[in-house]
């Protein structure tokens, strides 16, 4: 059982959210127990209850109270050796302000339900001397690709501002069924994040959703499939899969949205895994006024699909 403590908040976690402060500070605690915790009470806020969705200010006082920690596993001090070292090759550029991922697809970006470790969780045992890490957008399990971490709250404060105006451009890649239109093919259908299916949450389009933009242009032609080179204009959950859907033309290897048919006949070809990975993000560094660029190239596991397909 941990002690209780008192936390003064910093001026590098100014505007955190208190979950987010609290996860970090209770290292290897899953979030569901972070959340149940703030329900409860039992963190306080310069004396007060707070909500978890409630933001920090520099000179806090934040009331950590005991927390019964697991009895670590033998070897289960840090992140998987294996895992350690995939994330640490995946590293597409690090500075004293941001770290840019490309995330392997199968890895969750946090840990949760049955998750043990995510991306974030893996890193921050890579950088146990770094006193910020913090996701700066996200992408889907099964998603592949670009992605954001940022090492000051400066950073990610100001990251979160360029979102807030639609100025980071990001891109995918995604093999979607049947053949694109030459000419580009936009998307515009409200998506619904709480609707359910058979008892299960999913993503829908609903008029009552919110908005949500893509543009889908082809790549590479296929006897049955096409390449597409994806915009988002929105970072909606499940966006550019439902959105596909919806298109009639499903990402290849989604078991949720997807076709099933089609889906056994690209893993008879090799596919194991969802066909879409984040390949690129850009922005306008608000600082400098200098254009910010990063680009993962397509995985080998996906290339080798793209080989295995009969030309068009």
């Amino acid at each position: 059982m941990s002690p209780v403590r008192h936390v003064e908040v910093g001026a590098g976690s100014e505007g955190q959210r208190i979950d987010n402060f609290l996860a970090r500070e209770l290292k290897g605690i899953p979030k569901a127990r972070v959340h149940r915790l703030l329900r409860r009470g039992e963190v306080r806020v310069n004396g007060g209850r707070v909500r978890s969705g409630a933001r920090l200010t520099a000179g806090d006082t934040v009331r950590i109270p005991p927390v019964k920690q697991d009895a670590p596993r033998q070897g289960s001090g840090g992140p998987p050796q294996k895992l350690a070292q995939q994330l640490e090759c995946a590293i597409l550029h690090e500075d004293k302000r941001l770290l840019v991922l490309n995330k392997p697809s199968g890895l969750a970006v946090h840990s949760g339900s049955g998750i043990q470790w995510g991306v974030i969780e893996v890193l921050r045992g890579l950088r146990p001397d770094a006193p910020y890490l913090e996701l700066v957008h996200r992408l889907d399990r099964e998603t592949s690709g670009c992605l954001l971490i940022a090492k000051r709250r400066s950073e990610l404060r100001r990251l979160h501002g360029v979102i807030r105006e639609g100025g980071l451009e990001k891109r995918y890649l995604a093999l979607v069924q049947g053949r694109l239109p030459r000419h580009p093919l936009p998307v515009e259908a409200r998506l619904d994040r709480n609707a359910r299916q058979q008892g299960e949450r999913t993503v829908q389009v609903s008029t009552s959703g919110q908005t949500a933009r893509s543009i889908f242009r082809r790549s590479e032609v296929f006897a049955d499939a096409t390449l597409a080179d994806v915009w988002i204009g929105t970072g909606r959950t499940h966006q550019i899969r439902v959105h596909a859907a919806h298109a009639g033309h499903p990402v290849a290897g989604d078991d949720r949205y997807g076709d099933e048919q089609w889906n056994r006949r690209l893993k008879a070809k090799g596919l194991r895994r969802l066909f879409l990975h984040a390949s690129s993000l850009q922005w306008q560094d608000p600082e400098s006024g200098h254009d910010r660029l990063f680009h993962a190239e397509l995985p080998a596991e996906l290339r080798t699909v793209l080989d295995a397909l009969d030309e068009s």
